[in-house]
């Protein structure tokens, strides 16, 4: 296990929440911690791809599993995450249509 800071972080974070549904993941767990099933049906996904995500997170050290009896709930690493989502939810930006598509993928 390694400690990030810094420019890695914000690349790790830039990476898990480049994916639509990670970054709905994120938020669904800023609001409060929730089983995999749970997040699924709550996102419209397949169980498998929530399992994929996750792992995706939590590779990326944004959330963690915590056991619960037979099941595991997921909640963020630090809260300070949920608040720096919460934070980045009132930026406002200017995009350049030409060069960013509608789900902020680079055209350039």
């Amino acid at each position: 296990m390694q400690t990030l800071t810094h420019a890695p972080v914000l690349a790790r974070f830039g990476h898990a929440v480049s994916d639509p549904t990670r970054a709905r993941v994120l938020l669904a767990l800023a609001e409060s911690p929730c089983y995999p099933s749970d997040l699924a049906d709550s996102l419209g996904v397949s169980r498998q791809s929530m399992s994929n995500h996750l792992t995706c997170l939590r590779g990326c050290g944004l959330v963690v599993a915590v056991p619960d009896g037979r099941r595991s709930r997921y909640e963020l690493a630090d809260q300070a995450i949920g608040h720096a989502i919460k934070e980045l939810l009132g930026v406002v930006l200017a995009v350049d249509p030409a060069c960013c598509a509608p789900d902020g993928e680079c055209l350039a």
